[in-house]
């Protein structure tokens, strides 16, 4: 209701009337209604091509210049998208102060009553661009999605889950939802698999075949830690083997290379596995995965 009130009193304030609307607008010829159509065309193609571009190249480059391709994305497409705006208005407004002033004030009436949402979306991404919570080719969970940053738009940002669906969220949906991002613009992500046994398993032998795991995969990052870290439940002794893939789209791939290792040196160690007491279905299967 204020800001409603807010946008009102602006109204009366800056909203040009009848006698000045001719000074604030250029006369709309020919000439620039071609030059806007073509303006917006340009930039239309513009964004396509940046997309498609970038796509295409960085799936061609070293695996380390992938995500710094992808990340310069939003800023290109904003670029554009300021270069078009700015070209449109030097088409049609008389640039002075006054009428700077006069359109500003319209332009915010008309968004905070009909448009508020999609602004709001707008200026959401600006600031999360900026803020830098996650980047293009980043791996989030953002609300109940996770997935990996395939496009960052003017309104939404779109995820590609592990099922290979395309989610699109609002950026104003960001005001209000955590987001996790799993790599923070690097190339790997920590990759955790929980792994239980019985109480009576040889502890120190199942730790060593996890490291065992991990360091002979060939998915693992050998510059980076692997950590097994080892819990106690009433049912069941729980390891979480903790590594690094070399690059996180391999995360999936990695666990099931991860669970095949290990289930397959348990299986030479006759290591046992709880048999009661399992919490739920996924670790029935004697390795679960966070």
């Amino acid at each position: 209701m204020a800001v409603s009130l807010h946008f009102w009193l602006l109204a009366q304030e800056t909203v040009p009337t009848a006698e000045n609307l001719e000074a604030l607008f250029k006369e709309v010829t020919w000439r620039s209604l071609l030059q806007a159509l073509l303006t917006v065309a340009i930039a239309y193609g513009l964004l396509t091509a940046i997309q498609s571009f970038t796509t295409a190249i960085s799936e061609k480059v070293p695996r380390r210049f992938r995500l710094v391709i992808k990340q310069s994305v939003p800023f290109l497409k904003a670029l554009v998208l300021l270069v078009a705006i700015a070209r449109l208005l030097h088409l049609f407004v008389n640039p002075t102060g006054s009428n700077l002033l006069a359109l500003t004030g319209t332009i915010a009436v008309a968004l905070g009553f009909a448009f508020k949402d999609y602004v709001s979306s707008i200026i959401a991404g600006i600031v999360t661009l900026f803020e830098g919570s996650f980047r293009m080719g980043d791996r989030v969970r953002i609300g109940d999605h996770y997935g990996e940053v395939v496009n960052y738009g003017l309104r939404e940002v779109r995820l590609r889950t592990p099922s290979d669906d395309t989610v699109t969220i609002p950026h104003n949906t960001l005001w209000n939802e955590p987001i996790s991002n799993a790599n923070s613009g690097q190339l790997e992500a920590q990759i955790v698999t929980d792994f239980y046994i019985a109480h009576a398993a040889n502890v120190e032998l199942v730790s060593d075949l996890l490291y065992q795991a991990a360091y002979s995969s060939r998915y693992t990052q050998l510059k980076l830690p692997v950590t097994v870290i080892i819990l106690e439940k009433p049912w069941a002794t729980q390891l979480k083997l903790k590594a690094y893939p070399m690059d996180a789209r391999d995360e999936f791939i990695y666990k099931t290379d991860l669970v095949l290792r290990v289930k397959q040196a348990c299986a030479r160690h006759h290591v046992p596995y709880p048999q009661v007491g399992w919490p739920n279905a996924d670790e029935a299967s004697g390795a679960s995965s966070e």
